[in-house]
């Protein structure tokens, strides 16, 4: 550890005598501690680095940022990509969320920059590297991991979202920027209003592909791609969790000579999580919920709902019997989503209510649980959901509790998965009967705090 500096002989000052006109101090007694500030770790306190980073032969910044973070091994894509892509070779992988696809692409991304300097700085708004995502949440964890993998380099990274001011965010592109990190939208807006030009793009990512056609994205990622150099002036990097027809058209179209990659997603995703799967009524199934939420009062847990009236209904019901909630739907303005992740994090939250927009992309370290509240029409969002937990080593929970309703759903997600999953009842413990709420509606809280505000009348 680097020693903190002694301070030694100096003399104690003396007191002196006030001067006649001196102002004498406001509040007596003594002087409120401060806490010492505990020093940053040194380069040698780092981790070695990692013998599979070793032989990829990485620039001595990237490397310093690997050790901090203590990246001991490369994952399974990693190994598979980084040979690959650090010579310029187009990808076209196969890989989910959990499975380290993020750093593969950012360690290429900051190693060209590293490598390959540049003479003069860019002008404003002009990246050399692009890349896309469709989720909000998305943008936003890609970001701050290439912060982390940036902070011993000059790599300036933006994220460029929807659902932040947009003034705002045209002030920060003033500056010169080299990586933007983007869903389709808002950076489709700044490309057409001129803020943001991609003639200069050498490095281009499109993460989640499927998610974005799904999600109806593809002809705005396709203005995007039209607007930066052709396939053989840069290089570019397609990431699905999977490959319909359609995907494989559009990688075709987008990259030059690509080596394909596959990483088997459902033993990638699930192989640390346990899986219970409780057949309840669907009159039981809030009962269950709130008797599995008390059982785990240190815990952090995550509970999917398909629909967003059902997820408001369902966190505010979770509020009332007292549980600390937070709500994160697609319709929740960014701001607020940013805010309710930080106290998710920091454990101010213990329960966050959530539609599949949480589903990929949030990387919160110790979820334990994970709650299907209902299941996922469409399977593949089972296996993100549960991939919340059982991260980075660490071991998690997933419980869906399944109705009549829900049963038929089970059969594609086995296909999926591979495996059977065995259905239990929920213990007697779980289906005991629930106390009165403790909370009053938000709307009556807000009356508390400012009486002169009326509250919500429901139509």
């Amino acid at each position: 550890m680097s020693l903190l500096k002694s301070l030694f002989g100096t003399k104690p000052s003396q007191p002196q005598p006030p001067a006649e006109n001196a102002k004498k101090p406001v509040g007596g007694g003594p002087k409120k501690k401060t806490k010492r500030r505990q020093p940053k770790p040194a380069p040698e306190d780092f981790a070695p680095l990692g013998e599979d980073f070793k032989t990829l032969e990485l620039p001595e910044k990237l490397n310093l940022a690997i050790r901090k973070l203590n990246f001991s091994a490369c994952t399974p894509i990693q190994k598979e990509v980084l040979p690959h892509s650090l010579d310029g070779e187009d990808i076209i992988a196969q890989a989910q969320t959990g499975t380290g696809k993020t750093a593969a692409f950012l360690i290429s991304i900051i190693t060209y920059h590293l490598e390959n300097p540049e003479i003069e700085p860019r002008p404003p708004g002009t990246p050399f590297a692009l890349i896309i995502a469709p989720t909000r949440e998305l943008v936003m964890q890609i970001a701050s991991d290439a912060a982390l993998l940036t902070e011993f380099s000059d790599i300036r990274v933006m994220a460029v979202v929807g659902g932040i001011d947009y003034e705002k965010q045209k002030t920060q592109l003033e500056k010169p920027v080299e990586v933007i990190v983007a869903t389709p939208g808002r950076l489709l807006d700044f490309c057409r209003s001129g803020v943001i030009q991609l003639k200069q793009v050498e490095m281009l990512v499109i993460d989640e592909a499927d998610r974005m056609l799904n999600m109806g994205f593809i002809p705005d990622v396709k203005a995007i791609v039209q607007r930066t150099p052709k396939k053989d002036k840069r290089q570019t990097q397609l990431y699905s969790a999977t490959f319909s027809d359609d995907i494989k058209r559009l990688a075709q179209s987008w990259t030059l000579d690509p080596v394909r990659v596959e990483i088997a997603p459902e033993q990638v995703a699930v192989s640390s999580v346990e899986q219970m799967i409780y057949f309840t009524s669907e009159n039981e199934k809030f009962t269950v919920l709130c008797n599995l939420i008390s059982q785990q009062t240190q815990s952090k847990v995550i509970i999917f709902v398909n629909r967003r009236d059902e997820t408001r209904r369902l966190e505010e019901k979770l509020y009332r019997q007292g549980f600390k909630t937070g709500l994160l739907t697609g319709e929740v303005a960014q701001r607020k989503r940013i805010k309710t992740l930080d106290d998710f994090k920091s454990g101010a939250i213990q329960v966050l209510v959530a539609t599949d927009v949480a589903g990929r992309g949030i990387h919160v370290d110790n979820i334990s649980h994970v709650v299907n509240y209902n299941l996922p029409e469409d399977p593949e969002d089972y296996v993100h959901r549960i991939g919340r937990t059982g991260r980075a080593g660490a071991l998690g929970i997933s419980i869906s509790l399944v109705c009549e309703s829900d049963a038929f759903m089970m059969p594609s997600i086995e296909e999926l998965l591979g495996e059977s999953l065995n259905f239990t009842y929920p213990p007697d413990e779980l289906l005991a009967r629930l106390p009165a709420p403790t909370r009053a509606r938000r709307d009556q809280d807000l009356i508390k705090k400012d009486p002169k505000k009326p509250p919500r009348r429901r139509r």
